[in-house]
């Protein structure tokens, strides 16, 4: 199930639109960064850690989509940390009384009987001015920004030079912005510099979707991903491949459209 991309550093890819897990070894056990999607696969990530020796001692959400936010048993009940901004994102859904019937209705629906449900979203948000996991481990930095959703963050595993990019960097998806944000764009702008500022201390970067990249290739995502919000900005055609023609997913199209309306509403008042 687990593929190492890097000393220390193992990715598991699921099914459903090659969603990452990613797991930091640490002294006494592992650091599970958004932890799978369906019962089966995320039982058989528990498995092979456990042919390691190595329990899940400590969590991380890096937003709090729900795809970023499943749990499953077999990992135990270790604590789970997400930003503060985040946390408090996924209990104001968890507050209301149908939340499950809420978070049904974005399922997918050829994996939705196979989505745990019970342990969904029960994170503790760090406090806002937290920059590395407390954990026993090797130092993961925390580098929040406003972009994909409420209290982003990618994680930059040092020493090994792994960045793992949440809901950013992908090579299927274009960027998917945070629409009820105030200033999407420059929000999406303003993460992509951050993430310019640590390229030279990356070797790897899992995305949360999508195939991890290599050195060379971060900078590369990192342009497209630049070429397509400030294309939006501009109020021009994005000339993107990864909602063309050639869209490596057929409803990418209909989801940039959708961002294309909503930014104009938004432009409008």
């Amino acid at each position: 199930m687990l593929t190492r991309v890097a000393e220390g550093v193992l990715v598991h890819e699921s099914e459903f639109i090659q969603s990452n897990c990613t797991v930091v070894q640490g002294r006494d056990g592992v650091l599970l960064i958004d932890p799978g999607i369906t019962v089966n696969e995320m039982a058989a990530i528990a498995d092979d850690l456990r042919e390691l020796g190595q329990p899940v001692v400590a969590g991380f959400s890096t937003h709090p989509d729900w795809d970023h936010v499943l749990w499953h048993p077999d990992f135990g009940n270790p604590p789970r940390y997400g930003t503060a901004r985040c946390a408090a994102s996924i209990q104001s859904v968890l507050a209301a009384a149908d939340w499950k019937e809420q978070v049904a209705e974005g399922l997918p629906p050829e994996h939705a009987e196979e989505i745990p449900m019970e342990l969904l979203g029960l994170i503790s948000g760090l406090p806002a001015d937290t920059v590395r996991i407390p954990w026993e481990g090797p130092t993961v930095r925390i580098l929040e920004h406003q972009a994909h959703a409420p209290g982003h963050a990618a994680l930059l595993i040092e020493g090994t030079g792994v960045l793992v990019a949440g809901d950013m960097l992908s090579d299927i998806l274009m960027p998917f912005l945070d629409l009820e944000a105030a200033d999407p764009l420059n929000d999406y702008l303003q993460a992509l510099r951050l993430f310019d500022s640590v390229a030279g201390d990356v070797v790897a970067v899992v995305p949360g979707h999508g195939s991890v990249g290599q050195a060379g290739q971060l900078r590369e995502r990192i342009a497209l991903d630049r070429a397509y919000v400030q294309a939006l900005k501009d109020d021009r055609e994005a000339e993107d491949p990864r909602v063309g023609p050639s869209a490596p997913l057929e409803w990418l199209a209909d989801v940039h459209g959708w961002q294309v309306q909503r930014l104009a509403e938004k432009r409008r008042g």
